[in-house]
This record gives C-alpha cells, sequence and structure tokens, in this order.
C-alpha cells in the first residue's frame, strides 16, 4: 500500500505541477525540482532513498528511446562531428578535469574516487537540456546537437565511471580503459542495429494494434538488456535502436499502430521524465543530513561543492569555443559546416543542465568508500546548481543574444508545398488506378478530400485568424460542434438499452478519431498564427520559370493591383465581377493579374494560368515573400 500511494501521489503532483508550469509559463522541471525540495523537508513525507538501479535500467532507457525515436538519423548524421566532440571528448575532457579539482579541494579523496565524480557530473541530462532548449525557442541545428549529445554522452560517462570504480578496487591499465570503450562503443552499435532489425521485422508482421505497441514498449529493454549482458553500452544501444526505428517507422504499415505507439509513448514519456525532477528535488534531504558527520567538516564541504559547481559551469565553454572553431580553421571543415555564430556557441555553452542519471550514477559508488557522502553531496549541488543557474537563466540569454529560433511561417510555407506534392502524388496515382466503371462520384470525393489537406495548409499562410476563419478553420469549428451533437445523441440513446455496447462504443471511438483529427489541425493553425516574420523556403529546389520570375515582366497596362474602395489594397477583380468572397490573394509574375487562391470559390490565380499559361504567381498577403510554379509545382 505505501509503494502504491507513494507513486500515486508523484503522479498526483506531477500533472499538477505540469498543467501549473504550462498556465504560468514557468519551466515544469524546475517546478517539479522545487516541489521535490520542499517536499523533502515536510515532517509527513519519509526519507525517499533513490535506488540507482532504478533509474540507470528502469527510467534512463525509455527516456533515451524516446527521445532518440523523435530525433532525425539524418540530422544526427549531418551533426555528427558537434555531437561528438561534446558527448565524447567533452565528457571525457569534464570527467579528467573535475576529478583533478576535487582531488585538489580534497586530497584525502583519492585521485580515482575523484575521477569517478568527474564522470558522474560531466554529461548534461537528456530531459532537462532539450525540454527547455524546446520551449524557449532555440534554433533547430542547435536543439539537434544538445539532443544528440545527451543521448551518446551519458554511454561515454558511464564507461569512464566503470573504469574509475574498477581503479578504486585495484588496479586499471590504459589498455583496460581503451578496451572497455571499444567494447562499449562497437557492441552497443551492433546490440542496438540488430534489436532495431528484430523489432522492425516483428511489428511488420503483427496487424494486432495492441501486440504492436506493446513490442514498442519493449524497445528500449530489448536493446538495453543483451548489450549490458556483453558489457556493452546498454545506453548507446537503446539510442541506436532508437534512432533506426524512428527513421523506420513513418514507411511500416499499420497506421493506427502507428498513432496507438505515438500516444502511448507520449504518456510514457511525460510521467517518466516529470517524475525524475521531483525525484531529484526529494533526495535533498537525506543528503545533507549525510554529510552533517564527516570528518572533512561541513563548511569545508561546502565550500568544496560549490567551487565544484563552479568547475562544471567554466569548463563546458573552455571546451564548446575551441572545439567550434578550432575545426572550422580546416577548409574542408569550414565549406562542410559553414561558420557559426559566438551567440550559438555561447548558447550550448550554458545548456548543460545535469539530471537524475548524475544522482542515480553517484549511488553506485562503492557503500565502503570514505567521503562518499560528500560525493554525492557534490554531485547534488552541480544538478541543482546547473537546473537553476542555467534553467532558469537560459530563455533570458537566449532572449538576450538575439538568437532566431525556427520561424513558424517559413515552417508553415515548407509544410503547404510538402503537402501540395504530396496530394499530387496521391491525385496521380489514383489517375493510374482509375477504372472506365468506377462512378464518378466516387473520384470526385478521393480527389477533393486529398486536396483538402493542400488547401488547409495554405491558408494558414493567409492573414491573422482575427481577422476572419478560412474555409478549413470554418470547416472545423462547425463539424467539431456537429460531432458534439452527435455524441450527445449517441450517449442519450445508449441509456435507452437499445444498442449493444459494443456498437455503441465503435460508433464512438470513430467520432472520437474524427475529432482528434480537427483538433490537431486547429493547434497547428493556432501555432502557426503566433509566428512571425517572412520566410522563403525551397524544399523542392528551384526551376526555369522560378529562376526567370525573378524580376516581374511589367504589365500590359499601367494598372496597379488595389482595391479601388480601400486605397492601396489589392483585391481579385474576377471575385469582384462573380460576387465571390477571395480567401487569400496571389498575383501572376507575368501580368501581374491578381487572383484568388484555391480555398476560394473562384481558384482565380489557378484559372488564370489554366487560361494563360503563366507559370508563376506569388502571394501578396501581408508579411509572405513566396513564390509558386504552376509548371513545375515548385516553391521559391
Amino acid at each position: 500500500m505505501d509503494i502504491a500511494l507513494g507513486l500515486l501521489v508523484i503522479v498526483g503532483v506531477v500533472c499538477a505541477a505540469s498543467a501549473l508550469g504550462r498556465k504560468l509559463n514557468v519551466s515544469v522541471p524546475l517546478l517539479l525540482v522545487l516541489a521535490g525540495v520542499a517536499g523533502s523537508f515536510l515532517p509527513f513525507i519519509p526519507p525517499i532513498e533513490l535506488n540507482p538501479e532504478l533509474v540507470l535500467i528502469g527510467l534512463l532507457p525509455p527516456l533515451l528511446y524516446a527521445a532518440a525515436f523523435r530525433s532525425s538519423l539524418f540530422d544526427f548524421g549531418s551533426n555528427i562531428r558537434n555531437i561528438g566532440l561534446l558527448s565524447v571528448g567533452y565528457v571525457v575532457f569534464g570527467t579528467v578535469t573535475v576529478g583533478f579539482v576535487v582531488w585538489w579541494l580534497f586530497p584525502e579523496i583519492p585521485l580515482a574516487a575523484a575521477i569517478a565524480l568527474g564522470a558522474v557530473v560531466a554529461p548534461p541530462d537528456a530531459v532537462a537540456a532539450t525540454s527547455i532548449a524546446r520551449r524557449v525557442g532555440m534554433p533547430r541545428r542547435i536543439v539537434t546537437i544538445l539532443e544528440g549529445e545527451s543521448l551518446v554522452n551519458d554511454a561515454t560517462a558511464l564507461v569512464c565511471l566503470r573504469a574509475a570504480i574498477a581503479a578504486i578496487a585495484g588496479s586499471v591499465s590504459a589498455l583496460d580503459i581503451a578496451g572497455g570503450f571499444a567494447l562499449a562503443a562497437g557492441g552497443g552499435l551492433l546490440v542496438g542495429i540488430a534489436a532495431a532489425y528484430v523489432l522492425t521485422e516483428i511489428r511488420k508482421r503483427v496487424r494486432n494494434v495492441a501486440i504492436n505497441t506493446a513490442t514498442s514498449l519493449m524497445a528500449p529493454f530489448v536493446a538495453f538488456l543483451p548489450a549490458e549482458a556483453i558489457h556493452a553500452s546498454g545506453v548507446l544501444a537503446v539510442v541506436v535502436t532508437g534512432l533506426v526505428m524512428g527513421t523506420k517507422a513513418p514507411s511500416m504499415p499499420n497506421g493506427a499502430a502507428r498513432q496507438s505507439a505515438r500516444s502511448n509513448w507520449d504518456t510514457v514519456q511525460f510521467l517518466l521524465e516529470n517524475s525524475v525532477f521531483l525525484l531529484i528535488g526529494l533526495q535533498v534531504r537525506s543528503i545533507i543530513e549525510g554529510v552533517q558527520d564527516d570528518s572533512l567538516g561541513v563548511g569545508r564541504v561546502w565550500v568544496g561543492c560549490a567551487l565544484i559547481l563552479l568547475a562544471v559551469l567554466v569548463l563546458r565553454p573552455l571546451w564548446v569555443f575551441p572545439a567550434t572553431y578550432v575545426p572550422r580553421l580546416i577548409p574542408a571543415v569550414r565549406r562542410a559546416e559553414g561558420t557559426t555564430t559566438w551567440q550559438a556557441a555561447t548558447t550550448v555553452s550554458w545548456a548543460g543542465m545535469r539530471g537524475v542519471v548524475t544522482l542515480a550514477a553517484v549511488l553506485t559508488l562503492p557503500a565502503d568508500l570514505e567521503h562518499r557522502n560528500v560525493l554525492v553531496l557534490a554531485a547534488l549541488v552541480v544538478v541543482a546548481g546547473t537546473l537553476v543557474l542555467q534553467g532558469f537563466t537560459l530563455p533570458a540569454l537566449v532572449r538576450w543574444l538575439g538568437v532566431p529560433g525556427p520561424d513558424r511561417r517559413e515552417d508553415a510555407l515548407n509544410q503547404a508545398s510538402l503537402m501540395q506534392l504530396a496530394t499530387s502524388a496521391g491525385v496521380a496515382k489514383l489517375d493510374e488506378l482509375r477504372l472506365a466503371s468506377d462512378p464518378p462520384e466516387v473520384m470526385d470525393m478521393l480527389k477533393r478530400r486529398t486536396q483538402e489537406r493542400g488547401l488547409a495548409a495554405w491558408e494558414r499562410l493567409g492573414r491573422p485568424t482575427a481577422d476572419a476563419a478560412t474555409p478549413s478553420q470554418r470547416y472545423s469549428q462547425l463539424r467539431l460542434a456537429m460531432l458534439e451533437a452527435e455524441r450527445t445523441k449517441v450517449l442519450e440513446l445508449r441509456r435507452g438499452g437499445d444498442f449493444a455496447h459494443e456498437v455503441l462504443t465503435e460508433v464512438l471511438e470513430r467520432l472520437d478519431i474524427e475529432e482528434s483529427m480537427l483538433d490537431a489541425a486547429l493547434d497547428e493553425v493556432d501555432a502557426g498564427s503566433a509566428g512571425g516574420g517572412e520566410g522563403i523556403a525551397q524544399p523542392g529546389g528551384t526551376c526555369v520559370h522560378l529562376q526567370h520570375a525573378e524580376a516581374p515582366v511589367p504589365p500590359a497596362e499601367p494598372t496597379e493591383p488595389t482595391d479601388p474602395t480601400v486605397p492601396g489594397e489589392p483585391f481579385c477583380a474576377d471575385c469582384l465581377r462573380d460576387g465571390t468572397a477571395p480567401v487569400h490573394l496571389r498575383m501572376c509574375l507575368t501580368c501581374r493579374k491578381v487572383g484568388c487562391c484555391d480555398s476560394s470559390v473562384g481558384r482565380h490565380a489557378t484559372r488564370h494560368f489554366q487560361e494563360t499559361g503563366h507559370p508563376v504567381m506569388r502571394s501578396i498577403e501581408p508579411g509572405e515573400d513566396w513564390r509558386w510554379c504552376y509548371v513545375d509545382e515548385l516553391l521559391g
């Protein structure tokens, strides 16, 4: 009962703090750490001792797998040098340097034990770094590098920790350390690839959604346990499995299983990663009490821990800046990766929050190690100090440095172009499979439903939602109201007992699926409207029409595309003539003819291309600067 009650309280606090943090726009991880610290000093909460095996075996594999599964293997590969310098080079540098700092501060502590502490505090936390990075809107390349670092650095740190613990117990040679690194890296890589292959083949053949989802939940442990059994890096095996399976998942059959796995992993990740921060705070009281009687003296211990924290904060920029700029002195590297700003390097330097893995790893030190409680306290000070100092100040630092985050309008533009290309491929496949006996109304329905998705993406690029709802938005609003009425009616009929429970459940599930799709569409629109700036994206490359349309040909008649009723406002003359309402306006770059987009009733921009063959039009909506080639279906 005590365990069940404890789990219930943890989940309840996590949910409440997460909701409060989102409402107040406060970092949820930091709020949970503070809640844990406060809870550790409450008299009715018993001391909670963190079991290192619970974290390193029970929590770390699924957390790393979830993060790796959502990461891009292609982005990981394109930033492999930067990720390697941080996840391997920086961890080894931090392990050795912090170890000597600890040995200098506390000569009574053996050097091997000091280096073990260096390995413990060297790796930034996978959850803390990326959760804050995404919340503050860092550039995607920085987020990718931080994600890649935090996915791999735990493997490096744990190998260093094993070598240091072996040195504490006896002698260990440089050859043993090198062999341990080789086995950890090579074995983890091979086991991860093998696990990903086996699990992917199984999931391809299993059509049952529940079994498929359960197989997905097994994945991190299927990779972790065999790797650890052969003394390879289970952490690296989990990361490799997650990256490979995340890349292959979209091409696998059974969309319902993919949706179910995403939903379940969202819940698992939410509970685990937030519980981790609460557990960090709950350790504070017991760890502080553990050093009260240490022979080193309380004052000396606290001063030493503060200096260790300072060393951890200083060492990261000392590594990041040379690692960023020195390789770029090589012409080949400079050509491949381009230049980077000092603002970006500063952001990476300050995004070094430590987390629960540091606490769990320090608790694996031998129980009979002299001054072990001091090392545990030092790890706690580093975790708490980096979470508070860096976590609280990182958003302000990003704003002060002016580091640009992702451009939401450019994202929306890319999405619209991608949807257009996908829609064209779908319509082409429909024309290929079409039979003479197929009813025309079925063909029209299929084309219309396919094209509606693309139109909704283009509509996100237009005027702000405060002006007027686009057709897709209005459709979603009205359809959601209809679904609510339909659900109310089904529930009313359920009370009558005239329909079987299974039939009612299936109908309600169908309504829920459609509602979730509409909710997701509206959420995307809200997110898109929050962004600003304009962007030109070329996801499909360029073509001769776009190149020649850089400077529009002067119009045949010196007329400006302005609304005569509103000076300076463009308008669609065909809509004015036909009595229809335009949604978004486009202008032909050959003759400057203004027409409305395909979301409008008249579709006059497309009709103008069909009538004249003029290939390129551009948007003339406020804040937009992009062009579309009708002939080659390319965005520029």
